[in-house]
């Protein structure tokens, strides 16, 4: 329970690496571990693995819903997120493990590109905390509010964005195994999750802005906010590279 508290305390742009890259090698070196040294006892840690990751998104889905501060909100949403990924842990089959590498993959892009949204957009000189104060974002600035939309949907995992594939990757992976209840859940747990992603978008496109928003800044900010938004809206025109990667990435690891 930690993290959201550091997210909260934090500077942005050190919540934003703290969002990033210690799930993502978190994620690989449980993958590591169990499928290395203790790749012949799944039945062994498999319930411990399930039980982490129903723990996870239903704590990700629900304690998020009545956060206002968008650092607290997206340290949530990354505990339910690890939570999806370990599905596909659980799964303990090479597709499984496919499963993670691609939904890790996707979520790297997401949270870089709506930690982009964020740290791209001042009020005052202030960096935004408020999920209220992107009231308004969608006649201030329509390019930023469409990135940060598409980030949105494609974390609640709406289709055809990269985040649905992600979500259908892991779920597969465990009903391909039997494990029914923890994909159910898992479904359960994004629709919950749903809510708060369209609640941000409701109060960038429906809400009236309480404060001018700054100039946008950083040339750099905008280069990777626009190649994450590419990357979510069009992974499904050209998904091979990262399926492919991870496929071979899984036949590797599995023994």
């Amino acid at each position: 329970m930690w993290t959201p508290d550091v997210y909260e305390g934090a500077p942005t742009p050190v919540t934003a690496f703290f969002a990033a890259a210690p799930k993502v090698a978190a994620v690989a070196l449980f993958l590591r571990v169990l499928f290395d040294p203790f790749g012949t006892m799944i039945s062994h840690w498999q319930q411990l693995i399930i039980a982490i990751s129903i723990a996870s998104m239903l704590l990700g889905a629900f304690a998020a819903i009545y956060q206002t501060n968008i650092k607290r909100l997206m340290a949530y949403s990354s505990i339910g997120n690890i939570g999806y990924a370990f599905v596909g842990l659980a799964a303990g089959t090479e597709e499984g493990i496919q499963g993670v590498i691609i939904y890790m993959t996707i979520y790297l892009m997401m949270t870089i590109g709506s930690f982009g949204c964020i740290l791209s957009m001042r009020v005052r000189g202030q960096m935004l905390e408020g999920i209220g104060d992107l009231a308004g974002l969608g006649r201030t600035n329509p390019l930023m509010a469409i990135a940060l939309a598409a980030m949105m949907f494609s974390l609640a995992g709406i289709p055809p964005l990269a985040g649905f594939f992600g979500k259908l990757y892991v779920f597969l992976a465990a009903i391909h195994v039997g494990l029914y209840p923890l994909a159910v859940i898992g479904l359960l747990t994004s629709v919950v999750g749903a809510f708060y992603y369209f609640r941000i978008i409701k109060i960038m496109y429906f809400d009236e802005a309480k404060e001018v928003f700054d100039k946008p800044i950083g040339r750099e900010i905008t280069v990777v906010v626009s190649l994450s938004a590419v990357f979510v809206l069009l992974f499904f025109v050209y998904p091979t590279p990262v399926i492919t990667g991870a496929a071979n990435a899984a036949a590797a690891l599995f023994p």
